[in-house]
């Protein structure tokens, strides 16, 4: 424990001492460069200022000399507006050099430059100002570019001292780089020569035991789990190897535990994979036995499960196995599915029941282990996930067998619905041609009506109008039943032309019972049946009439959107209420409020209208309000290109 706190204290202690020489070298490395920064750029500032300080007072004094040359000249006073200014700004611009000299050497300079100003000013300017005429006096000129000259002299001194200084400014800085660079220099060896001493102290001391660690953690990477640390160096490092012998011990249970754990998923695959092949239930049965035993080591593998009622799947395993005993399956029967029981009288057996239904019986999965007779929780769970599938699996089995039976029962139901309609209807139409053609001579003959009495003519006509009624309905049975053949052809249909013909047909009914009828309609080509399209869009209209009350509403629309024609048939009547809307188009349904009322009809007329529409490639659909009216729309493709359609009659 000494030696542990020694190393923690030493290594501690060292990077410390490091940390802190590294932390001094940044901070001085800062500070040094920083400061110099901040007075190069004053520096370099002040010469700049002086520099162009320097420079305007010359170019002042140059404006002032160029204004009185031109007032001695030519005696203009504008001239010396450029006199007055520049001598203020050369002044001005003297005054800022005597406040902020760079050394004495430019303050005796710019003083000097200050006397050669005033030298030319008042010995030259002024008085030309004060005598206030043109003097071209060349002796005069002369001694004003004399005292000019010097002045140029004077600023040209000042330039030069600005620009000694600026070379002795550089001169100082390099000289405190250069020392700046050699206190880095020597912090950054410092640093070396600490990190250095640090590593040679502790390399005896870590390198070996760690590189001992590395090497055993790369044979444990490699697959080799019996590699082991041997603890060596300071006890940091011996705890470390003593964990890493830990996590090897615990990595070597994991990867067993995780082996384990893939065979079990690899039997649920297999036995998922097994259930969704095709295959007889037996050999199905022995195959999943097969996977259950050989991965859970198993001596014995029994399963009863019923898919067919009367047909039990019996699957012991191996072949030849003694079968189940009849007291461990009447002991499984009370375990509820999802669960599991260790029947008596099995050693090393577990049970798991399996659901059943109705002429099926509940079923069982049973593994026997009789040298291993514990059984893990995990082995258990895997057991019962197992029984999930097939459970699954099976009730799935079931209800496909179900529904084929259904579906075959329901096609036996067809076909004699279609053999009850084609008889009914065959047997209906012969009597029925005799009824209608004895009734129409009754009716239409002269000598028989006047034999007959005014109640005899009465009852001839309610028996010809109801035969009538009769024949239709045996022509809605026929076209209803899908088996018949239609015999129309499909050509290109003027479906604007049929509706409008139908709408007017229909027109002498409507206005009969005060309707307020509208039409609009598109030009409208579509391919099909004229025959069977003008039924379909009749029954439409008809029952629009047939269910608004006198005074109501009634419109047809034909429109073409989105390449199809779509006919829209919309009234004001008396509604469908909304629970028998799903089964408007169904044959020989009725809604509830039409029975009610006692309106006339056998339930066929929209879904002969569905029929049609269907075999032209279109929909119908229907929107209704109970007491508000319905609307039905009806939708057909468009013949696009109509020139490219053989030119026959539009009513096919």
């Amino acid at each position: 424990m000494r030696t542990f706190t020694k190393l923690k204290y030493r290594v501690a202690g060292g990077f410390t001492v490091l940390l802190l020489l590294f932390l001094t070298l940044i901070v001085a490395h800062f500070a040094v460069t920083e400061r110099q920064r901040v007075r190069q750029e004053g520096v370099t500032q002040r010469i700049d200022v002086a520099r162009d300080t320097n420079r305007a007072v010359l170019q002042y004094m140059t404006d002032a000399e160029t204004g009185i040359r031109g007032f001695q000249l030519t005696g203009g006073t504008t001239f010396l507006e450029p006199y007055i200014s520049g001598r203020a700004g050369a002044f001005s611009a003297l005054q800022r050099l005597d406040e902020d000299p760079l050394d004495e050497e430019t303050a005796r300079l710019v003083q000097l430059e200050r006397l050669a100003a005033e030298d030319w000013l008042y010995g030259y300017a002024i008085p030309i100002v004060n005598a206030g005429v043109a003097d071209a006096d060349d002796a005069r000129a002369a001694r004003g570019k004399d005292l000019f000259d010097r002045l140029r002299t004077a600023n040209a001194d000042v330039f030069a001292a600005v620009e000694s200084y600026e070379q002795s400014a550089g001169a100082d800085a390099r000289g405190s780089s250069q020392l700046a660079a050699l206190f880095f220099a020597g912090l950054a060896t410092l640093v070396v020569l600490a990190g250095l001493g640090l590593a040679m102290l502790h390399q005896r001391h870590l390198l070996v035991p760690l590189e001992h660690i590395r090497l055993t953690l790369r044979r444990l990477v490699e697959g080799d789990l019996s590699a082991r640390v041997v603890p060596s160096g300071p006890g940091e490092l011996r705890a470390v190897a003593g964990t890493v012998n830990e996590l090897a011990a615990g990595t070597e249970r994991l990867i067993g535990a995780d082996r384990a754990r893939a065979a079990r998923s690899e039997l649920r695959q297999a036995v998922t994979h097994e259930l969704q092949e095709p295959g007889e239930a037996a050999d199905t049965g022995r195959r999943i036995a097969e996977l259950i035993g050989t991965t859970l080591a198993a001596a014995t593998v029994h399963s009863r499960i019923t898919i067919q009622a009367g047909l039990p799947v019996v699957v012991d395993w191996p072949a030849g196995a003694a079968p189940l005993d009849e007291s461990v399956i009447e002991q499984a029967r009370s375990c509820a599915p999802g669960g599991s029981l260790r029947p008596a009288g099995l050693p090393g057996g577990i049970v798991v029941p399996l659901s059943g239904d109705a002429g099926c019986p509940p079923g069982l999965i049973c593994v026997v282990r009789p040298d291993r007779p514990e059984w893990r929780e995990e082995d258990r769970r895997l057991l019962i996930g197992l029984a999930r599938e097939i459970d699954h699996a099976a009730h799935q089995e079931r209800l496909r067998l179900r529904q084929a039976r259904l579906i075959n029962e329901l096609r036996v139901l067809d076909e004699q619905k279609n053999v009850f309609v084609a008889t009914v209807t065959h047997e209906l139409r012969t009597p029925l041609t005799s009824i209608l053609g004895y009734s129409e001579m009754l009716a239409e003959d002269e000598e028989h009506r006047q034999g007959l009495s005014p109640a005899q003519a009465r009852g001839v006509g309610a028996i010809l109008r109801n035969a009538h009624r009769l024949e239709a309905t045996v022509a809605d049975l026929l076209l209803l039943d899908r088996s018949v053949e239609r015999g129309g052809a499909s050509v290109p249909v003027d479906l604007a032309r049929l509706v409008r013909e139908v709408h007017a047909t229909l027109g002498v009914a409507a206005r009969a019972k005060g309707l307020d009828c509208t039409l609009a309609t598109e030009p409208a080509w579509v391919r099909g049946d004229a025959v069977q399209l003008e039924r379909a869009v009749r029954n439409l209209l008809d029952n629009a009439v047939k269910f608004t009350a006198p005074g109501g509403h009634l419109d047809c629309r034909l429109d073409c959107t989105d390449e199809r024609a779509v006919v829209t048939v919309t009234d004001t009547g008396i509604g469908i209420p909304a629970d028998d809307v799903p089964g408007l188009f169904t044959p020989f349904h009725r809604a509830a409020n039409a029975m009610d009322q006692a309106v006339q009809g056998n339930g066929l007329g929209l879904a002969i209208v569905r029929n049609i529409v269907s075999d032209h490639g279109g929909t119908v659909t229907a929107l209704s309000e109970l007491g508000r009216g319905s609307t039905f729309t009806m939708s057909l493709p468009l013949i696009l290109n109509r020139l490219a359609e053989p030119s026959r009659s539009g009513r096919g």
